[in-house]
């Protein structure tokens, strides 16, 4: 995953604004209590941030893949 799709997943989950606070506000424990753009920034891949929220935010697994995935599966 490049980190342009965290990005694009984290919209499509959060939206546009809330994505972003939330990288920058909120500590995964599951990544040394880092934020995810702490944990971007120390070179965490990308797909290992993404994980590490939806586990912590409750992301159900059907919506983990984004928009265009969920939209293909149906």
């Amino acid at each position: 995953m490049r980190i342009s799709d965290f990005w694009r997943l984290m919209e499509d989950e959060f939206g546009s604004s809330y994505a972003r606070s939330l990288a920058n506000s909120h500590a995964l424990h599951e990544l040394g209590d880092r934020t995810a753009a702490e944990a971007l920034g120390a070179g965490v891949r990308p797909r290992t941030v993404w994980a590490a929220l939806c586990d912590d935010m409750d992301v159900p697994p059907e919506r983990r893949f984004g928009r265009e995935r969920r939209a293909a599966e149906k």
